[in-house]
């Protein structure tokens, strides 16, 4: 029998991008953008992506990245304050080991001709498959393609 254990941990993460709250909110909240900087990139074959934004709505995903275990992750949105807050419980799985079970709070602020987002999760961290210090790096990755694709969207269209 594998040892079971469980490590709770919080981490906090923000970001200021230089768009209105609305279009930081919106990253989050329009299926098609989200999974542009969500799901997709270099290395990342999607085999599913949809989901329902509202209150008790889900998203849910599963990803491999070049080739490798199946991952997934299960989402179900706990509260949304357009323009300004989202919450979700979430679960990350690989293959069948369930790595961890989390709530995440995304704050939207706004912060001179931008917004800074907070980023706050609160996780429990399963069996050792998982720790919170590979979540906060990953999560700051994900935060960093927020950044990109709202880039993306104000350019220029050539």
């Amino acid at each position: 029998m594998t040892e079971r254990s469980v490590n709770h941990a919080t981490f906090a993460i923000e970001r200021v991008y230089p768009v209105s709250p609305a279009k930081v909110f919106n990253a989050f909240a329009d299926p098609a953008i989200k999974r542009r900087w969500f799901a997709e990139g270099e290395g990342w074959e999607v085999e599913a992506f949809d989901g329902e934004f509202k209150v008790g709505g889900h998203e849910r995903g599963s990803f491999r990245f070049k080739g490798g275990s199946r991952i997934r992750n299960e989402t179900i949105y706990q509260d949304i304050l357009p323009d300004r807050r989202i919450i979700i419980a979430y679960s990350m799985m690989v293959g069948d080991a369930r790595l961890s079970s989390s709530l995440a709070t995304m704050e939207f602020a706004p912060e001179g001709a931008g917004t800074r987002l907070k980023f706050t999760e609160q996780g429990a961290f399963l069996d050792g498959h998982d720790k919170v210090e590979s979540r906060e790096q990953g999560t700051s990755e994900l935060l960093d393609a927020v950044g990109v694709e709202l880039a993306r969207q104000a350019s220029p269209k050539s």
